[in-house]
């Protein structure tokens, strides 16, 4: 009588399919897991890029939307005040109007950019943050005025502003920067040449401004904060009173 062969898997053949296929799930799980890596890291530093962009942009379009704008200083309750042109620029501090806004872009009204430079999150560096407040007229500009004083450099007398207040109202522009200053150009007659100044001390507007951002880190693989330089294109003596139509 002949034996009857009979088919199967033995244990040890189990367990080296088991083996095989538990190595296989691991190498495809360790495949998906670093592709992931790659796709969350790809995404944070094109992230990091289009914001460094939008501030960029966002900061030449302030500057490109300057206006010309007068404000009423009235430190007396009882007088009329001073108008003079409104503009504040000090190394860390930028006050104008443009009429560009974060909010609105070029469709909106009129808004007074206050420009401060703060110190970053937990003491590391600074940031550059702005506040925009609607400009209705001379009268809703001079409200950061606190009064009038000579400037001991120039000798004109100029407007004194009270410091810029940030909160959650407050937009950052650029984060985890080294340094960042402003600059602003003073025009002059030939010979003498224009000069930049760390701050202005004349009662009327710059011909140009500078932005000037060094980064904490400078890595290669994601996109730099650079300096910016706009023109202040105005024509508009304060000194002349316009009629506004």
């Amino acid at each position: 009588m002949r034996a009857r062969h009979q088919t199967g898997v033995t244990l040890l053949e189990l367990l080296i399919a088991v083996t095989l296929l538990s190595i296989l799930s691991v190498g495809i799980l360790m495949a998906m897991r670093v592709a992931l890596d790659a796709l969350g890291k790809s995404n944070g530093k094109l992230m990091d890029n289009r914001r460094v962009a939008g501030a960029q942009r966002v900061l030449e379009q302030q500057i490109a939307g300057f206006m010309p704008a007068k404000m009423i200083c009235a430190t007396d309750p009882a007088g009329p005040g001073a108008q003079v042109a409104f503009f504040e620029g000090q190394p860390q501090t930028m006050r104008f109007v443009s009429t560009y806004s974060l909010q609105e872009a070029w469709r909106g009204v009129a808004r007074i950019l206050e420009l401060q430079v703060i110190p970053g999150d937990q003491g590391r560096g600074v940031r550059l943050v702005v506040n925009e407040t609607p400009y209705s007229g001379p009268l809703s500009a001079g409200r950061s005025c606190v009064g009038m004083a000579p400037n001991p450099e120039s000798g004109q007398i100029l407007p004194q502003f009270a410091p810029v207040r940030t909160g959650p109202q407050s937009f950052v522009l650029a984060d985890k920067l080294a340094s960042c200053r402003f600059w602003y150009l003073q025009a002059a007659k030939p010979p003498v040449p224009e000069q930049w100044r760390p701050d202005w001390v004349l009662p009327r507007w710059p011909k140009g401004v500078r932005v000037e951002i060094v980064p904490i880190e400078d890595n290669p693989a994601r996109l730099r904060p650079l300096t910016i330089t706009g023109a202040i294109n105005t024509n508009r003596d304060p000194d002349i009173a316009y009629v506004d139509y």
